[in-house]
């Protein structure tokens, strides 16, 4: 937008005056307005996995089968950490509804690890799409007991 400043003189006596004019913008409207912007659900996905594991007493994310094929992925070479393990977005115009699947550490109060994933992902996704989130469905698979090691896939004896 360009600005113009128009000055007048008045009859004696009077003081100069000055008003700022604007000159139209060319296709109309604030170029934000312009077009429109589409969030895939994946983008949903990722930042509500990366929020949901921000949380302490989120142990993982994921049921216990995806988080063995995940750990099969993980190491391959050249394989990446999936962030989206655990999380089901439905993105539609102005608004996302999500459901996570998560497995808690042992002795943390799992109403308040889901109410704090719940509104750590909310904020998350609200503040980097414009969408409103509706709602966030939790279930909790399973929980990490201090004693469990780390599973692993079974490895071939050669």
């Amino acid at each position: 937008m360009t600005e113009t400043t128009e000055q007048s003189r008045g009859t004696e006596g009077e003081a100069l005056s000055t008003r700022k004019t604007q000159a139209p913008r060319r296709g109309g409207g604030d170029p934000g307005t312009r077009g429109r912007t589409t969030i895939a659900d994946g983008v949903v996905e990722k930042i509500a996995g990366m929020a949901a594991r921000d949380v302490d007493g989120v142990h993982a994310m994921g049921s216990g089968l995806s988080r063995t094929i995940g750990a099969v992925r993980d190491r391959v070479p050249g394989g990446t950490k999936s962030v989206t393990r655990g999380v089901k977005a439905e993105v539609g115009e102005v608004q996302a509804a999500l459901d996570l699947e998560i497995v808690v550490e042992y002795g943390v109060s799992i109403s308040d690890v889901a109410r704090d994933v719940r509104e750590n992902v909310i904020n998350a996704v609200e503040r980097m799409t414009g969408l409103e989130v509706v709602e966030v469905n939790i279930a909790v698979s399973d929980v990490k007991l201090p004693e469990e090691e780390e599973e692993e896939p079974e490895r071939r004896i050669q």
